[in-house]
């Protein structure tokens, strides 16, 4: 359900910008650092548009590598306590044999 509402949200956003940019189609003057163009609006919105997307796209990926990552180090390290839980309690089930064992042979002396 999450995922299509992400996108329907997208193909709105998609509309809504593509309509925009179709509204928009006169020349306008774009200033590159060391150089200057005309290019039509609609260019301009589309390719601003689709950086954006990129750019959001890299962080969120980004955001998920490492997201991915620091859940391995959790399920290693929550494997770890298990295993060290397990052994805690059987040496714990052991003194307390050794103890039934220790008490069943003094009573029995």
């Amino acid at each position: 359900m999450k995922g299509q509402v992400y996108i329907i949200s997208a193909l709105i956003f998609a509309l809504i910008v593509a309509i925009f940019a179709v509204i928009n189609v006169e020349a306008v003057e774009v200033n590159y650092l060391f150089t200057t163009t005309e290019s039509p609006l609609i260019l301009v919105i589309l390719t601003s548009t689709l950086f954006g997307g990129l750019i959001t796209a890299s962080f969120s990926i980004y955001h998920l590598i490492s997201i991915r990552k620091e859940m391995r180090h959790l399920v290693s390290e929550n494997e770890q306590l298990r295993m060290n839980q397990a052994s805690e309690q059987e040496q714990a089930i052991e003194t307390v044999e050794v103890e039934v064992i220790d008490e069943n042979n003094q009573n029995d002396n």
